[in-house]
């Protein structure tokens, strides 16, 4: 599947902040029982972090934040609008994702992924790590990238 149309960068204006905001709270916190999401949380704007929003068309339909760390790369908070969901775009988000990582001159990803997902990153290549930490409800997830 070809990335035409698709776009994965920083959001430009306040609307698309607000949408970046959105999408994070409905999907990750509100859908799960979560009512602890802060917008202006300040890991969003430290230095080697990086919110990028997923726009298709203009659009935007998912987010991520990938903190960059020495080689590796870290995808927080991966998120496709709700009413987009099931339908192949947390693949072209993840592959989008790799490729920044790859600009970036990572040589592998990690993620914490929620424990309903496992079986999503594992189809792309992601194995689990029991050697790392992980927070509650998530499995701490790796895949190289060279």
């Amino acid at each position: 599947m070809l990335e035409s149309g698709y776009e994965l960068r920083a959001p430009e204006t306040d609307e698309e902040w607000r949408a970046f905001h959105d999408i994070r709270r409905k999907v990750l916190f509100e859908n799960r029982g979560k009512i602890d999401y802060i917008e202006n949380h300040p890991d969003d704007t430290k230095t080697g972090n990086y919110p990028l929003v997923l726009l298709f068309q203009g659009d935007i339909i998912g987010v991520v934040r990938i903190d960059v760390c020495e080689s590796e790369a870290w995808l927080r908070r991966v998120a496709i609008r709700e009413d987009l969901q099931r339908q192949g775009l947390g693949r072209v988000l993840l592959r989008l994702a790799e490729n920044f990582a790859l600009k970036k001159n990572c040589t592998g990803v990690r993620t914490n992924a929620a424990v309903e997902s496992v079986g999503f990153y594992e189809r792309f290549g992601y194995v689990r790590d029991a050697a790392s930490p992980s927070p509650p409800n998530s499995v701490a997830m790796t895949k190289s990238l060279r």
